[in-house]
Formats: structure tokens, sequence, C-alpha cells
């Protein structure tokens, strides 16, 4: 668990492509973890975020892009009929 004020320390992106690179090539997360001082569970939350397409280790719900109107119009009619059934669900207990 992190501790208060505590400092992550932040690594270049050539340098996870390299220990990526030695961790795929056959180098156990421990002798990595000792090389470079980084922790086996970072270095197998980079080749996760790798195998699953995330740069940069970004977590969350991507940003839709060039969105129009009708899109809006849609998504704001699903959230209606959703409100709509939490309420009649609420209704009915």
């Amino acid at each position: 668990m992190a501790s208060k004020g505590q400092k992550y320390k932040k690594c270049s992106p050539e340098l996870k492509e390299k220990i990526l690179k030695e961790y795929i090539g056959g180098k156990s997360s421990t002798t990595l973890e000792k090389q470079y001082g980084i922790s086996q569970c970072t270095i197998r939350m980079w080749l996760f975020n790798f195998k699953h397409g995330r740069v940069g280790g970004k977590k969350g719900r991507q940003k839709s892009k060039n969105l129009t109107l009708e899109d809006y119009k849609e998504r704001y009619e699903i959230l209606k009929k959703y409100q709509a059934f939490l309420q009649a669900r609420r209704e009915k207990k």
C-alpha cells in the first residue's frame, strides 16, 4: 500500500521498452527487479498493458472522438430509459 507523500519513480518509455524486451527475451522479473530497481509487479503490469495495446498504461474508458449530435441524442435517450428503469425498480420495492 502506498504511504502518504510517497514519491513514485518515473521511467522513460525507452527504459520500459528495454526492460520488456529483456523480460520477453527470457530474463526473470526477479533479475530485472534487482538490476533496475523496479518491482516485479510493475514490470508485469507494463507487460499486461503492452499486450492489451494500452499506451502509457492509461486506465479507464477511452474518450470518444468526433461524436455527432445524433450520437449525443442516442446516449441521452439511453440514460433516460435507464433512469426510468431504476425509478420503477425503486417503486416496486
